[in-house]
């Protein structure tokens, strides 16, 4: 079977003919295999008659490059883009758009669902996140049932349970298609600074002979087994330099970017003047006069020089954007990068190397499980060009990792699993749409819930959670005695995140007192998510935050109590000097955040001023959001496609 130029495979041509008998599909294949291909072909499928279809993303960056990439399939009017932050071409027939933007739909009624004959789930492994699961799980319960999906993903081990799942609550037919065959095979390795690049195996055994390494390292250096040496990403590079382009994989930002000046400091991967000239055009035009006074950018525009480049969350659009370009015409030859990376770009190489195998969750360090070991290690080998795919893992000592990195590079044992949750903004949609008996009908609808019960046959609770929800909503009066939305019930149906704090804000007369600069510097203080290593200019801010503060404590004792105060705290110069007017780079002294990190505050910040606009009745509030809109959404902050 052919479609477009190519010839399918086997498993290919399976799920297009389930697409064509109008079943849902789950496609578990490996990375690099064209799972793509099927959701191209059920597109063009329903385009042609007319159809819509819903393609979802679980990171923005993804989504903006699908939109980008279906504007040059299928042409600017055909597709649509919309991520909170951004709309553009509602009304188009592809949209492409977050997951989570599809359930707040769905909760929302929005008609517009009611013509879509197809959602694609890319990347479905995230309904695994601890924090996100439950939309993935939310989007498939609150379906129409009309609505078919195509659900991919790299290897899924209970790829048939989740499938049950989904035939189960949505009563129509599922297909599993499994393709765990990669068209470039892998060869697994590690890197340890004695026995340089050798099998994980080997170096088990090498660690169990008493002597190795104390008295002699590699290449005749004196070794001390209690002074291990952390290993390098040079070395590795150095040794396998018949074998790049390399992707090294880091789970620190930082870290990238540290060891990409580092390389080149002593190497030039460039191959002549001609890829010289090649790469300067592209970084060039992607470097306007106000990206290049960015603090990143020199170092990165060294870096590309030498054909070396570092990509993480917290790089400019601009730049990444560049090293993409780049690297995806062969003019990087080592690029470090963190793992959003490894998430639905395209951008294979010969080599991936990873810098490290542990990493913090949000809790806790802990060693890469298996899907994660997959994901970054699927980006070995170009299909077309490379015979065969290197994967080295860098291993120190210290960390006696080597046993469990042989488990886990085995094979992708990590089944996707249940992660629903209940939000106060899904209790009032709940309560708004369905009486008592269809919540219940709804809530045990979860993936868990029918994994216990296909295991025990047991009665499982399932509306203690919904019930001591509902009890708070009634109490602050967003619910009456009778179980009915209230005017602020139904303002915090359509806010998704903090809703309760956001409603109390905007549902009252406290946001009548604020001026817009503080209306944001507000936001964001609800909006922003701390980290450890965060700082932030208090320099002038004093007087204004305890100004701001007393307007708060005096007009609504929730927000008084719920409201992070260091977090606002935080927000008074970024936000306020960005309000003001002031140029971005002139923002930077004001924070330690990276450049990539205040403009995704910023477009967060824009995201929510979206949400309260669709939330509210009121016209003044409306006409005040579209100002501080308007403070916020520009120069650098503007989206642009």
């Amino acid at each position: 079977m052919r479609f477009r130029e190519f010839v399918l495979d086997p498993f290919q041509e399976e799920a297009v003919r389930a697409v064509d008998r109008h079943e849902s599909v789950v496609v578990s294949a490996a990375t690099g295999t064209g799972k793509t291909l099927i959701a191209d072909f059920t597109i063009d499928k329903f385009l042609l008659r007319g159809g819509r279809i819903i393609y979802t993303a679980p990171i923005k960056a993804l989504s903006n490059q699908k939109f980008k990439d279906f504007k040059r399939e299928y042409g600017e009017t055909n597709v649509g883009i919309m991520t909170g932050d951004v709309v553009i071409n509602p009304d188009a027939a592809v949209l492409v758009m977050t997951t989570e933007i599809y359930r707040n739909m769905l909760l929302a009624r929005d008609q517009l669902v009611m013509d879509v004959s197809y959602v694609v789930f890319d990347e479905i492994h995230y309904m695994n996140d601890p924090e996100r699961g439950t939309v993935w799980e939310e989007s498939v319960i609150f379906s129409p049932p009309h609505i078919r999906f195509l659900c991919l993903s790299a290897t899924i081990p209970n790829a048939k349970e989740f499938a049950g799942w989904v035939q189960h609550v949505k009563e129509h037919k599922v297909s599993v298609v499994r393709h765990d065959k990669r068209a470039v095979p892998l060869e697994h390795y590690v890197y340890d600074v004695e026995a340089g690049v050798t099998t994980a195996e080997k170096l088990r055994g090498l660690l169990r002979i008493p002597s190795y390494g104390r008295a002699r390292g590699r290449r005749g250096r004196k070794w001390r087994r209690d002074k291990h040496e952390a290993p390098k990403p040079e070395a590795v590079i150095l040794e396998m330099h018949d074998k790049l382009p390399a992707i090294v994989f880091s789970f620190s930002r930082k870290g990238c970017e540290e060891e990409a000046w580092r390389l080149v400091q002593r190497h030039d991967f460039v191959k002549g003047g001609d890829e010289q000239r090649r790469i300067t055009e592209v970084y060039r035009r992607h470097f306007t006069p106000e990206v290049n006074k960015m603090r990143t950018t020199a170092r990165l525009r060294q870096c590309l020089s030498k054909g070396v480049g570092f990509h993480h969350a917290g790089l400019l659009p601009q730049h990444k954007e560049a090293v993409e370009e780049l690297f995806g015409a062969g003019l990087l030859q080592v690029l470090f990068a963190t793992e959003t990376f490894s998430v639905g770009i395209n951008m294979p190489a010969k080599t991936v190397v990873f810098n490290g195998l542990r990493k913090f969750d949000g809790q806790n360090f802990r060693m890469v499980n298996s899907k994660e070991y997959f994901q970054l290690a699927g980006r070995a080998g170009r299909r077309g060009i490379d015979s065969i795919g290197y994967v080295v893992a860098m291993v120190n000592r210290r960390e006696n990792n080597v046993d469990e990195l042989i488990k886990v590079s085995a094979a992708d044992t990590e089944p996707i699993r249940s992660q629903f949750s209940l939000s106060f903004n899904t209790v009032l949609n709940l309560v708004a749409m369905y009486d008592d008996r269809e919540i219940e009908k709804v809530l045990k609808s979860n993936f868990d819930y029918y994994l216990k019960r296909k295991q025990s046959n047991r009665q499982v609770r399932v509306m203690a959670s919904f019930n001591n929800k509902r009890r708070v909503l009634t109490k602050m009066r967003y619910l009456t005695k009778n179980g009915e939305l209230t005017d602020k019930g139904l303002f915090a149906r359509f806010i998704y995140f903090e809703e309760l704090l956001v409603s109390e804000i905007f549902t009252t007369t406290l946001y009548e007192k604020l001026t817009d600069t503080e209306l944001l510097q507000l936001i964001a203080a609800i909006i922003y998510e701390q980290r450890q290593n965060d700082h932030f200019s208090f320099k002038g801010i004093q007087k204004q935050y305890e100004r701001l503060l007393r307007k708060i404590i005096r007009t609504n004792p929730f927000v008084e109590k719920k409201l992070n105060k260091l977090s606002l705290k935080r927000m008074m110069a970024l936000v306020g000097a960005w309000s003001e007017g002031t140029a971005f780079s002139d923002l930077l002294p004001l924070t330690s955040l990276a450049e990539g990190d205040i403009i995704r505050l910023f477009r967060r910040i824009i995201d929510m001023i979206g949400q309260i606009l669709r939330a509210t009745t009121d016209d003044e509030l409306r006409e005040r959001l579209h100002q501080c809109q308007e403070r916020i959404d520009r120069d650098l902050v503007t989206v642009e496609f």
